[in-house]
């Protein structure tokens, strides 16, 4: 059973053994090398060599790349052609409005994604089984731009006008640019993590990715969508959404439990006054980007559900980095929206069969 907090059961939590003070790597006696020792692996700050994979330190994280393969598609392998009638035909100027904001903002969005695991985490990672499962989170990043702008080119809609929205949409313009005040701190190599205040931006930059950008935005970025498709409109691209969920469980998940380890190891903590401010950033800006979709509701979502969305999943990601929750109270909105992730087929729109798409499981996002 999958969840944001722990996507596959056989996760392991941080060990005691991740305190023991680092040995050094292994020197060369004349010619011979020895193996490296799993215990000089450290998720930064490691001293072991970069290049040797096995023994693991870090299970969990080869685990995370397994898993990753087994929801694995391109946007080709789903059928859009209801969606081009459903776009020309069936939604309102109020529906279009919302389709097209969406999908404005993700696109942009996960490009984001793609260069801050690619340019500011990846290459922080001492330990090689984490560097490739962010490997693969690169490259899932890429097929989501793909996705979106698949379907983009395929409803019709003007590329160059739809791409250039994040620039002149003060609202859409506003979570890219907070997201790239947040990230951009950490995106250069010659940081240096053993110095306590750049590790810790450095962690705050991390958390905001993984529990905010990744987590509660693109969570909260699809079910606009999701809400057509329960209407029975544009199920195309609800579908290419649900693929794309499930990688961001992954995301945040693997994210989440790296910075946990980085804590163990590096003994640092959150400010649990710097990550409220975060998430009240996080919020207002969220505020604003829901007021444009929604300022003429559309039937069966509206903005008063997905703020209230926002701040339910906002407190599920600070409880799961021991943190206190920011919006005390908030009610889970859109009991619906879990279900989502709980894809086990996919229709093979090409041939008559339906074919096992992932193994993973049904998500549990509880």
């Amino acid at each position: 059973m999958l969840n944001w907090d722990t996507p596959f059961s056989n996760q392991e939590t941080p060990s005691a053994e991740s305190k023991k003070p680092i040995t050094g790597t292994s020197r060369p006696q004349g010619n011979t090398v020895k193996p490296i020792n799993p215990e000089d692996k450290r998720v930064v700050n490691g001293r072991a060599d970069i290049n040797q994979l096995a023994p693991f330190k870090y299970q969990w994280a080869w685990n995370y790349f397994l898993n990753a393969n087994k929801n694995h598609w391109t946007p080709l392998d789903i059928n859009m052609t209801q969606d081009i009638h459903d776009y020309q035909h069936n939604l309102t100027l109020e529906e279009r409005h919302v389709y097209d904001n969406v999908l404005a903002y993700l696109t942009t969005s996960d490009i984001l994604a793609m260069r801050n695991i690619g340019l500011a985490v990846m290459e922080k990672m001492s330990a090689p089984e984490l560097q490739i499962y962010q490997a693969r989170q690169v490259y899932e990043e890429a097929i989501h731009t793909w996705t979106y702008q698949h379907c983009i080119e395929t409803i019709g809609l003007d590329q160059s006008e739809i791409y250039n929205r994040y620039r002149v949409i003060p609202q859409i313009n506003r979570k890219i640019q907070l997201s790239s005040d947040r990230l951009g701190s950490i995106m250069h190599s010659n940081i240096d993590l053993s110095d306590r205040d750049q590790l810790e931006n450095f962690i705050m930059s991390y958390f905001f990715f993984a529990a905010i950008f990744e987590g509660t935005w693109f969570y909260n970025g699809f079910s606009p969508i999701f809400a057509l498709q329960r209407r029975g409109l544009m199920k195309g691209t609800a579908e290419q959404l649900q693929y794309i969920m499930r990688d961001e469980v992954m995301h945040c998940s693997f994210g989440i439990r790296v910075i946990k380890q980085i804590m163990l190891e590096e003994s640092i903590t959150i400010d649990p006054k710097a990550a409220l401010k975060m998430w009240e950033e996080a919020e207002a800006a969220e505020n604003g980007y829901a007021e444009y979709l929604f300022e003429n509701p559309i039937l069966g979502y509206n903005k008063t559900d997905h703020m209230e969305q926002f701040r339910f999943i906002a407190n599920r990601r600070s409880r799961s980095l021991d943190l206190p929750e920011p919006f005390p109270g908030a009610k889970n909105a859109l009991t619906w929206l879990d279900e989502q992730a709980n894809l086990r087929k996919e229709k093979n729109f090409f041939e008559t069969r339906v074919t096992e798409y992932q193994t993973g499981g049904a998500l549990s996002w509880s």
